[in-house]
């Protein structure tokens, strides 16, 4: 419902995965269409009864909603402004607050997971009985859901055609700013009877995580620290995106998913030196375009979400039972006895963070070198990820299982130890994971099993007491795997 509709005489904005005051489509359009405008924040209960209370994304929603209060607050110009941020159900908190609030509508972003449309939906019904309009716009993505089509109307299922139309389509109207001008009070105070303090980690059964100890500054000051830094290396981006001991990322994918940065902004950095032939301009767009991709791969295939794309791929046995539990559980906690796979498990599981390439290498392992059903792995992501995204992380996981619209072939399978000496060539990425290993030469901390009995007692390693034995023999694995998929092959026309 992007357009124009009629003056308002006072708005709610619902903040939700957008965390800033800058290009923000909702708060833009409130400030157009209405005289005064309030702004709100629920810690839904419906979706934080299911973490853990040492949640890192928690504490950094926690910290970006105080940063973005502090914001709002400022550009008021007065301490009695501020956002009404509430602990409650979504529903109930926000639709009480617009009835407390008297105003005429609120105002806030699509949000296309199966569950937010649920939860939107029932917002919409119980506003509309009390009279109070409800209008969101896209801002999340640069193009959503049946923007880029087929020439036949249809959506793309296949990533290099979809770039290519969202290359085609992008104008500078679809990549400008939101920009908000406010006009003196326009930022509405709190009603004294309203104010509430927001509400403590604590109080809402969280620790609070140490940040700053994970080199994570919240907020949109966090985020334009990052854009900054990047944009002095995002021209050497395509050389050292796929190395995890280099400072190659930009770092920003969790202010992306909670919405401290814009999409947009990120775009408008890319997209000048993409067309110009910068390589590392063009990588990097190509992966906000991914991004795009993977939700409106989400709209017109819900679906896709809890089962594959593919629908054959269901068709696949998964190791199950105690051993597929036992096989799992060692990769989740880093002790696989692959090097790379295990530091990268340690990396996510110390810091909520994992490079993008590892993310590739230990999906892989999971799937096909272990057997184990790719929603198992897609789930320990969502737990434990600070960016996690269903849609890229489901798109993510199904390609690497093969099983998903624009997958790797299930045949190609990564070899772990020929990644790990190919993207971390010193071990330099291991050692930092694995201490215990840093004894290991470059040729052989890739496969300590390989190393000679002499090799090991000088690193201090005895295999299966300080570092595991491999679970299982990749080759063999391999072999397996193919006989394992072989019931989609079959299926496969010839």
């Amino acid at each position: 419902m992007d357009r124009h509709f009629t003056h308002f005489a006072s708005v709610l904005v619902w903040f939700r995965r957008d965390l800033r005051l800058d290009d923000h489509t909702a708060l833009s359009r409130a400030v157009q269409d209405s005289d005064k405008v309030y702004g709100c924040f629920v810690f839904d209960q419906a979706i934080l009864k299911d973490l853990p209370a040492h949640d890192r994304r928690v504490s950094f929603i926690h910290a970006s909603v105080t940063a973005l209060d502090n914001q709002w607050r400022e550009q008021a110009g007065d301490l009695d402004s501020g956002l009404l941020v509430r602990y409650g159900h979504a529903v109930t908190e926000v639709v009480q607050l617009a009835k407390q609030l008297g105003v005429q509508a609120v105002f806030t972003h699509h949000d296309d997971e199966p569950q937010s449309l649920t939860r939107d939906a029932q917002v919409l019904g119980e506003l509309a009985n009390a009279g109070i309009a409800f209008h969101s716009f896209k801002d999340h993505v640069v193009f959503e859901r049946s923007e880029v089509l087929t020439q036949s109307g249809t959506a793309y299922g296949v990533f290099t055609p979809y770039k290519n139309a969202w290359m085609k389509k992008i104008t500078s109207v679809d990549l400008a700013e939101r920009r908000s001008v406010f006009k003196p009070g326009q930022l509405a105070a709190i009603p004294a009877a309203m104010y509430q303090p927001i509400p403590a980690l604590k109080s809402m059964g969280f620790d609070t995580v140490d940040l700053a100890a994970l080199h994570i500054q919240a907020g949109s000051a966090g985020a334009q620290a990052l854009v900054k830094d990047f944009a002095k290396r995002m021209t050497l981006y395509e050389d050292t995106r796929n190395f995890p001991s280099v400072k190659g990322p930009s770092y920003l994918s969790v202010h992306l998913r909670f919405g401290t940065v814009s999409i947009r902004q990120l775009a408008r950095l890319a997209y000048p030196q993409a067309i110009k032939g910068d390589a590392g301009a063009q990588t990097w767009l190509s992966e906000l375009i991914w991004r795009d991709f993977y939700h409106q791969i989400m709209h017109h295939h819900p679906h896709a979400m809890s089962s594959s794309f593919k629908a054959d791929y269901d068709a696949i046995e998964w190791e199950k039972g105690k051993p597929g539990k036992a096989l799992f559980e060692a990769w989740c906690e880093g002790r696989t006895g692959y090097p790379l796979v295990d530091a990268a498990m340690a990396q996510i599981n110390q810091t909520g963070y994992m490079h993008n390439r590892l993310r590739m290498v230990v999906a892989s392992f999971l799937v096909k070198d272990l057997g184990i059903d790719w929603r198992w792995g897609e789930q320990y992501f969502a737990l434990h990820l600070n960016d996690f995204d269903l849609a890229a992380n489901n798109g993510g996981w199904q390609w690497a299982s093969s099983s998903g619209c624009d997958a790797q072939p299930y045949f190609r399978i990564f070899n772990p130890t020929n990644q790990s000496e190919k993207f971390d060539p010193q071990g330099k990425f291991i050692k930092r994971y694995l201490p215990q290993l840093a004894g290991l030469s470059d040729k052989d901390i890739h496969a300590p099993w390989l190393a000679t009995p002499l090799v090991l007692q000088a690193a201090g390693i005895e295999l299966g007491k300080n570092y595991p034995v491999p679970l299982v023999d990749h080759a063999k694995a391999r072999a397996k795997t193919l006989l394992r998929y072989s019931v989609v092959a079959k299926k496969k026309p010839a």
